[in-house]
């Protein structure tokens, strides 16, 4: 973690490895448009959850991308993030799946702007880890009302990042096509 000037604890980790990242994401193809697939996939996670926000997301050293989405129609046009809003840097840095029931529980993330923006009340998200150890990015749903998650969520999104970074390599070695 670091501190602003005046002292106050910032959102974002230090991520060291993100130019490291970033050529990995570019070595795969992924990081930089939208994929079908992806949103397919970021469909089905939002289904199972009952989530109104699912996102496959990759970090890069300046914004985050999600390149596969689903969102309510207003709310999903964008596919570009600030480095510094969301959930989902904490992640990637920590390495860790996390868990929010209600981000208004935890002063380090309820200052988050998606919190006021959007209405940001829960968050789920799993780490992207690669066959290198590189965190990618994250799976992760979101919804604006309190979600008691439980070990169930964190197991249903463990296992679909398991299941996403299973297809990327399969596809980085030629034998599936999306």
């Amino acid at each position: 973690m670091t501190y602003d000037p005046i002292g106050r604890l910032l959102l974002t980790p230090v991520d060291r490895e993100a130019p490291e990242r970033v050529a990995r994401l570019r070595a795969l193809g992924l990081g930089e448009r939208p994929e079908p697939a992806f949103d397919a996939f970021a469909r089905e996670l939002a289904q199972l959850t009952g989530a109104p926000y699912a996102m496959v997301n990759f970090l890069g050293e300046e914004c985050q991308f999600f390149a596969g989405l689903h969102a309510p129609s207003r709310a999903g046009e964008g596919r570009f993030m600030a480095r510094d809003l969301g959930y989902c840097p904490y992640v990637v840095v920590r390495r860790k799946a996390l868990v929010l029931e209600d981000v208004r529980d935890f002063p380090r993330f309820a200052a988050n702007a998606l919190v006021d923006e959007i209405g940001i009340r829960s968050y789920l998200g799993a780490p992207l880890i690669d066959r290198t150890g590189l965190a990618l990015g994250t799976v992760c749903v979101a919804d604006t009302e309190p979600r008691r998650w439980g070990r169930s969520g964190l197991d249903t999104i463990k296992s679909f990042a398991a299941e996403l970074m299973t297809r990327i390599r399969r596809r980085e070695d030629g034998l599936i096509i999306w």
